[in-house]
């Protein structure tokens, strides 16, 4: 599927397009999906779990989680960068696929901000709101989506830096004032 919507974009492609890069008949893929846009959507939310996993697996728990976001983000988008078709598809096409892709991305999106707050949670201290870690996803979303539009899905590593300063600067805010 990825392949197929990186060649086609995710509108031109057709279950052809996807049961020959998979290598499996129509009736294989009908098995599996009920449509393409089926297809999408499970591509998307592997994608996606798949990339939480490789940030989660980043950290290290018994240090503090300020020193772990850079790192952490590093991790994430040297992954990320490495099937740039595939990121193209999960950041830009399942938008438009509608209602449905957006009603995927937003659980992905609550599964993040919950993977954030408890990443960031300390001892004694209030944990991020929702509408914090909310806001640390849209602003990591809009930083990688400018990177495809300008051609760089290939190497996001120049979002580390100022993606590191923002979740700092983000989680570390609510903490400090409402401690």
């Amino acid at each position: 599927m990825g392949i197929a919507v990186a060649a086609n974009g995710y509108a031109e492609t057709t279950i052809a397009d996807i049961v020959r890069e998979a290598g499996v008949s129509r009736r294989t893929f009908y098995e599996h999906f009920a449509t393409k846009s089926d297809c999408l959507l499970a591509l998307y939310k592997a994608g996606s779990m798949r990339a939480l996993s490789v940030l989660a697996e980043a950290v290290d728990p018994d240090q503090p989680w300020q020193t772990q976001v850079e790192p952490s983000l590093a991790a994430y988008l040297t992954y990320r960068s490495q099937a740039p078709a595939l990121l193209r598809m999960l950041f830009v096409d399942i938008v438009g696929m509608g209602p449905e892709g957006l009603a995927a991305r937003a659980e992905i999106n609550r599964e993040i901000a919950r993977w954030i707050q408890a990443a960031t949670h300390e001892e004694g201290k209030l944990p991020v709101s929702t509408d914090l870690a909310m806001t640390v996803i849209g602003g990591i979303n809009e930083l990688v989506l400018r990177a495809i539009q300008q051609g760089h899905s290939d190497d996001l590593t120049p979002l580390i830096a100022p993606l590191t300063q923002m979740v700092l600067a983000v989680a570390g805010y609510q903490r400090t004032s409402e401690a």
